[in-house]
């Protein structure tokens, strides 16, 4: 079993959907909007507490703040920080989930240094009101970002055949977002969220898929020094390792998705344990979730694997149900129902999801017992 201690308030988290990208029509997203958790961060917050989460993943939104170069306005992001003190909510912020402010070139020589100085502003604002370190993902998902952004061209930059250029350019901002948090605060935290994946394929495919199971460390192995060097990471970057991961992040190369229990399904346990092996970091399975009727069961699925993952030493401290609200969709804003919490109703009001409800709490008892929450 583990035996590291977690800095985590509890051993499951919840996770704020806050994508604030534009979409390839033009139109930018921002979900911690559309989701009403910004208006109801209080009530949503001690919603969690009702459940025994008392640590949160959540956003602030750099383009909503940072309204012209250097200018801050923090109207958006206030209240939800001090939401999260008055409720007893731990929370690590991310500071850029997919978004950037409208007047910056994200390719640009200016990208890095302004997003370095909106993160030592945030740093000093959660500082201020939480009277805490820092905790903060500088950026969410650098793999699929790079991916998304400027290899295919599904969100914004809306690039082709860029991917490998952007990856540099958001690990640059990371490891120039992380310092300038040092400065404010030397005992700030770091979080990484990055996708596990696995690819097969056939005889003919093969050799793609198994680029596509190595790229997947790309990012982590540049903020940590080991590849492109020259972009200053180090492993003393790697402080908390995300792992994030769904049904659909396992496929066929060419193909389609690889079901749980298929003979070419990697087992969680697994991956786990790669990561763990490649980096030698604290582990956090930092989003999983699943939709309608399987939450319950993905959610189980997971918390067993990550029971067998401890139990030969990899440290993951802890799960984060991501998205904790049912959310509209990116693409065509259809109803997502993937979150232990619905659509609030005009009072703010959320009906709950009783059976992943009734799972999480089996599970939270089960952890418990096993003496695998126990926080630094």
């Amino acid at each position: 079993m583990s035996t590291v201690p977690s800095p985590f308030e509890s051993f499951f988290l919840a996770g704020f959907e806050c994508s604030s990208q534009r979409r390839a029509d033009g139109r930018r997203l921002d979900l911690l909007a559309a989701t009403g958790h910004d208006t109801y961060a209080l009530a949503d917050y001690r919603s969690l507490r009702a459940h025994g989460i008392l640590a949160a993943r959540d956003g602030l939104r750099w383009h909503r703040i940072e309204t012209a170069p250097g200018r801050y306005d923090w109207s958006s992001a206030l209240p939800m920080i001090e939401a999260a003190a008055e409720a007893g909510i731990q929370v690590v912020w991310d500071l850029c989930h997919y978004g950037w402010p409208d007047d910056l070139d994200i390719w640009s020589d200016a990208f890095v240094p302004r997003f370095a100085a909106f993160a030592a502003e945030a740093a000093r604002r959660v500082r201020e009101v939480s009277g805490a370190p820092p905790f903060v993902c500088p950026v969410n998902e650098i793999s699929y970002f790079a991916w998304a952004g400027a290899e295919v061209g599904r969100i914004g930059p809306l690039a082709t055949g860029r991917g490998a250029a952007l990856k540099r350019q958001l690990v640059r901002a990371s490891l120039a977002g992380m310092r300038a948090v040092r400065e404010v605060d030397p005992a700030a935290r770091f979080l990484h969220a990055e996708p596990a994946i696995h690819v097969v394929g056939d005889p003919e495919s093969e050799a793609a898929a198994a680029a596509y199971r190595a790229v997947q460390y790309e990012a982590l192995d540049m903020v940590g020094g080991r590849l492109a060097p020259e972009l200053g990471g180090s492993s003393d970057f790697l402080d908390f390792v995300g792992v994030n991961f769904y049904p659909d992040n396992q496929w066929i190369h060419g193909g389609s998705t690889i079901p749980l229990g298929h003979h070419a399904y990697r087992p969680f346990r697994v991956m786990l344990a790669e990561t763990h092996a490649r980096y030698g970091r604290p582990l956090l399975v930092a989003e999983t979730g699943a939709e309608g009727t399987a939450k319950a069961a993905w959610l189980h699925y997971v918390c067993g694997e990550v029971r067998a993952a401890r139990a030969t030493g990899v440290p993951v401290l802890g799960v984060c149900l991501y998205p904790i609200l049912d959310y509209p969709g990116w693409d065509n804003d259809r109803p997502c129902a993937v979150g232990l919490f619905h659509a609030h109703d005009p009072t703010g009001h959320r009906g709950l999801d009783r059976p992943l409800a009734e799972e999480l709490s089996m599970q939270a008892a089960r952890f418990s017992a096993e003496g695998n929450t126990d926080a630094a």
